[in-house]
């Protein structure tokens, strides 16, 4: 069972919701960026081409209106793209309309004689831009379909197919071709990336709830099945059930020992509706891990700490002291409950060693114990540590003890 965080997430995988557009400071932001930024660059290019053939035009006075409508349609595409909401539509249509406007001007500004001489059309690279919006918006067709407007408006300005109109119409129809293929991929690249962050937010709730229901749920119905599993009458039943939804319980949360990961989960405990990462990050208070650790010693547990205070982030140390529970709850259940906890400080590390002198853990048993989901090494100490950025060592010797060894590097 995973715990569903987003459930309009789940809806939309499973085709009923449609998919959410990118959010602001997606992956295809970039993409109107530099859409933005060439329409500039080819608007300089644009006047520098026309000011070298003014002369040639047949009304050359008419060239500077074009050139500042051309200024004022490149100032509102970059504000009106800038903003998701308004990449629609009516503002795709209206670029292809103003750019293939201004280009079926240039026979009557520039002269058709002067066209047929080579020199280029009023818009020059500045009709690319319309084409790179469509592909980005809408991927390689909408790429396709704008260049072949623009590229067909181009050769009808000339009246006959030359070699430099046909290279340009090419050139159009690639450039709207490659930007569309990428423009899918970034937006495929972003829709895969949303799904891996809340895969890994709800996996890391469930390692974190499976941890906090082994050290209370599962922990007391195991206590009322064993102690109540020789009794006879409705107590015998209440412990048979107990025993059954243990079983239902573990099998119900059991999942494979995590892989070690630097990073930081919530502290064990009620569950929180703020970001794990932002909860841990937030507490800058800082707790002495002798202090923590010395509630486990008695007359069956040993304790030797440091004589200085063993400083650390509270979040890490309740977690330390956490996993130092389930070691000492393991004693406690298949050895003779007599064990020694020795805490060291070593600078940039801190240790804790859990020593018994019971039967010891057969080999293999710790993988099958975790596959029928009893967690309590799996997640309860090696999955604390791990997240942590610790380590966890057991060391067992039939017949002669367990050792168990936590080691923690200080932030």
């Amino acid at each position: 069972m995973g715990l569903v965080t987003n459930p309009a997430a789940v809806l939309r995988r499973c085709g009923i919701l449609l998919p959410m557009p990118t959010p602001p400071g997606g992956l295809e932001v970039p993409l109107w960026r530099a859409i933005a930024v060439y329409r500039v660059a080819a608007l300089g290019y644009a006047c520098v081409v026309v000011l070298r053939d003014l002369h040639r035009y047949d009304h050359p006075l008419a060239a500077w209106p074009v050139l500042a409508a051309m200024a004022g349609w490149t100032a509102t595409t970059a504000y009106a793209y800038a903003r998701p909401t308004w990449r629609g539509w009516p503002l795709l249509l209206a670029d292809l309309g103003v750019v293939l406007g201004i280009l079926l001007l240039s026979p009557w500004v520039v002269g058709r004689a002067t066209l047929a001489a080579g020199v280029p059309a009023l818009a020059v690279a500045w009709l690319g831009g319309p084409v790179l919006a469509w592909a980005v918006s809408g991927g390689r067709r909408r790429g396709v379909v704008a260049a072949l407007v623009l590229g067909a408006g181009d050769l009808l300005v000339r009246g006959w197919i030359t070699p430099s109109a046909l290279n340009g119409a090419v050139l159009l129809l690639l450039a709207g071709v490659v930007v569309g293929h990428v423009a899918r991929l970034a937006v495929t690249a972003g829709e895969r990336l949303q799904r891996a962050v809340e895969i890994e937010a709800a996996s890391r709730e469930r390692e974190r709830l499976a941890r906090d229901i082994h050290d209370s749920v599962l922990q007391v119905l195991a206590l009322v099945q064993r102690r109540g599993a020789h009794l006879d009458g409705e107590a015998g039943e209440l412990a048979r059930l107990a025993g059954e939804q243990e079983a239902a319980l573990r099998t119900l949360i059991a999942t494979g020992p995590p892989a070690p990961r630097p990073s930081s989960v919530p502290s064990a405990g009620r569950p929180s509706s703020a970001p794990p990462a932002a909860r841990s990050s937030s507490d800058p208070s800082v707790r002495d891990l002798r202090d923590l650790l010395r509630r486990f010693a008695g007359p069956t547990v040993s304790l030797a700490a440091p004589a200085t205070p063993v400083p650390l982030p509270a979040h890490a140390a309740k977690e330390v002291t956490a996993a130092v529970a389930a070691a000492l709850d393991n004693v406690a259940r298949h050895a003779d409950g007599r064990a020694w906890v020795l805490l060291e400080d070593e600078g940039a590390l801190v240790r804790v060693s859990i020593r018994d002198a019971g039967p010891g853990i057969p080999a293999g048993r710790l993988d099958e114990a975790a596959a029928q989901g009893r967690l309590g090494v799996a997640q309860s100490i090696r999955g604390r540590l791990a997240d942590l950025g610790g380590t966890t060592t057991i060391t067992s010797v039939p017949g002669e003890g367990t050792e168990i060894e936590l080691v923690l590097p200080r932030p």
